[in-house]
């Protein structure tokens, strides 16, 4: 009986499972969505609690420490990070920032623009996409995935082709981008979202690429950013949203933040006023929670 439940509830988990958060853009905001909470049953992991939010496993670890990803305990109320602060890029087609572990994609529809964004799996180590401009140049339902030869040196009992089905890690769709032996796909592997867990290519949850793949046509630009801070506006408010620096590329974080604030304020034009002292503990905790650290004014001379 208790298999039977167990099995019923991951049932129900998946089977009522969202696809793609999607916020329309108001004019002069760069920051979308609302910290949310959720009380553990006691019945779930954080794995469950993550793809029923459209959240990855690193965002909700992060926004979480100290809660037993695995046994969480009952009654427990746990944060939802579900408030994303908008790359620092302009706003057009698909941005991936690999460090936030996050796909955005910009559209109009009704002559208002939108984005939808979901999680993603990326890269291991040494083996994250490359950052730059590509583009969509092919789109497959139920591709087969050509094995790559260093993929088979690693594994020699793969074979050179994989058949769709349950054993295609491409899951059902697949975004084949313009620039290396790179896509954007499924996965029939869905723990792995929110994870460093590719050779390169970008995961998603079979329902988020379920619904993005009709959306997206050939020929959409994909921006792929190494951007672990990210400085956004909401009204006259200034949110900073930091994630772990994967790679170390940035010692000196405060002077990303400033260089940031400027391309904003000249974006926006609009002044940025921070309050360093919240910066800093902003970019100390690195949560991926955005933390307000500053206002904006009148506008700017710039």
């Amino acid at each position: 009986m208790k298999a039977l439940l167990g099995l019923l509830l991951v049932l129900f988990w998946v089977s009522t499972v969202p696809a793609l958060d999607r916020f329309p853009l108001e004019p002069g905001e760069t920051v979308v969505g609302e910290i949310e909470e959720h009380t553990l049953s006691g019945k779930e992991t954080l794995l469950d609690v993550a793809r029923f939010y459209g959240l990855g496993y690193n965002q909700l670890i992060l926004a979480n420490p100290g809660v037993d990803p695995w046994v969480p305990p009952a009654g427990r109320k746990i944060v939802l990070p579900r408030m994303y602060v908008l790359p620092v890029e302009n706003l057009s087609g698909l941005i991936v920032n690999l460090p936030e572990m996050r796909l955005y994609y910009y559209r109009v529809e009704g002559g208002k623009k939108v984005v939808y964004t979901a999680p993603i799996g990326i890269g291991t180590e040494g083996k994250l996409t490359p950052e730059g401009l590509y583009l969509v140049y092919r789109k497959k339902e139920k591709p087969y995935w050509h094995v790559p030869e260093s993929i088979r040196e690693e594994d020699p009992t793969l074979p050179p082709v994989v058949p769709p089905g349950p054993d295609n890690p491409l899951g059902e769709f697949a975004l084949y981008l313009s620039r290396g032996a790179y896509a954007i796909h499924g996965t029939n592997k869905p723990w792995g979202i929110g994870r460093r867990v590719s050779h390169g290519c970008i995961r998603l949850y079979p329902e988020d690429i379920q619904v993005l793949y009709p959306l997206v046509p050939v020929g959409t630009p994909v921006k792929v950013l190494y951007q672990p801070f990210k400085l956004g506006v909401k009204g006259t408010e200034v949110y900073l949203q930091a994630f772990p620096d994967l790679e170390k590329r940035f010692p000196e974080p405060l002077k990303v933040i400033i260089e940031q604030s400027f391309t904003l304020q000249k974006r926006l034009g609009r002044k940025i006023r921070l309050d360093f002292w919240k910066v800093k503990q902003a970019l100390k905790k690195k949560d991926g929670l955005p933390y307000l650290v500053g206002t904006t004014g009148e506008a700017s001379q710039s």
